[in-house]
């Protein structure tokens, strides 16, 4: 279940100290001393739709609802006007089938697979792209204030980025509110349970931004747009691809935000330069260490 908290905090927050989600594995050090180690967990999770299998995920385990929801909106598998019957989740057998009141057929989409450049494997269908047809995302201000004020909080939240490395976070944000912090082993699943609560609870796009620790491939822009989400906001770079799709759909793009830096490459028109940057702190150096390695 969601992690609540107070009205002006986080909806959903990293629960690092879960059970099911790292171990310890012992092993030696570069002295040859004995090392115990927090990893995380890997799960395989088998998402349905109706009575057909679409595809297994390696995922962490956590919001398995969300993770199946989210991956079919994505994927143009659940449409906008779809009635979701049902959502259910077996842990023993490790599969979520997620229920509409359409009838749904997608042999051929499967069969247009295509392996992309995500941690752990992700999957996008051949025919994603034509889901950008007629996109245009709003053109809303982002102002750098809110962009050093997300950034400064969710690098001091606890997670398991932060305990056990080896993961991505993907966070939906409104202004400079962080709301929604999920994580998983590849990104594209983050951005996916991200999206399945949005479908979950019908909240709106248009004002949010998306706030991830991955890199942004084509992948990463193309989730976001397809989710109707404006702006997205990442720690590390950028591909080709994704700028140019982020330009053509109208997407604000900022890359390489750490400490008082970042880059925009996409929309940079949208953006109101109202950061006192003499109050904004570089940096601090755990979160440079743990970017150089990853």
């Amino acid at each position: 279940m969601p992690t609540v908290h107070e009205a002006n905090d986080f909806i959903i927050a990293p629960d690092p100290a879960a059970p099911r989600l790292t171990r310890v594995v012992e092993g030696v050090d570069q002295t040859g001393a004995t090392s115990a180690l927090s990893v995380v967990e890997e799960r395989p999770l088998t998402i349905y739709l109706n009575g057909q299998e679409i595809v297994t995920a390696m995922t962490i385990g956590d919001y398995p609802e969300y993770l199946a929801l989210g991956f079919l909106k994505n994927q143009g598998m659940l449409l906008a006007d779809d009635t979701v019957t049902g959502v259910e989740y077996d842990e023993e057998l490790e599969t979520v089938v997620v229920r509409t009141a359409r009838k749904t057929s997608y042999e051929e989409k499967l069969k247009k697979k295509t392996r992309t450049s995500g941690c752990a494997v992700g999957t996008v269908f051949g025919d994603m792209m034509e889901g950008l047809e007629g996109v245009t995302l709003p053109a809303v201000e982002l102002r750098t204030s809110w962009l050093y004020a997300l950034s400064a909080r969710i690098n001091r939240t606890p997670s398991l980025y932060l305990e056990a490395g080896a993961i991505h976070g993907t966070v939906l944000c409104r202004q400079d509110r962080p709301l929604v912090y999920m994580e998983d082993v590849g990104r594209h699943n983050a951005v996916d349970k991200i999206a399945g609560w949005m479908v979950q609870t019908g909240e709106g796009a248009t004002d949010k931004i998306l706030y991830t620790t991955g890199r942004l491939t084509s992948e990463m822009v193309i989730k976001t747009a397809m989710m109707g989400i404006p702006v997205l906001a990442s720690r590390s770079g950028f591909t080709a691809w994704g700028v140019e799709i982020a330009r053509q759909v109208g997407l604000t793009l900022i890359g390489r935000m750490r400490g008082q830096r970042f880059v925009c490459l996409s929309g940079a028109e949208r953006l109101v330069w109202d950061a006192d940057l003499s109050s904004v702190p570089e940096e601090e150096r755990k979160h440079r260490r743990k970017s150089a390695a990853e």
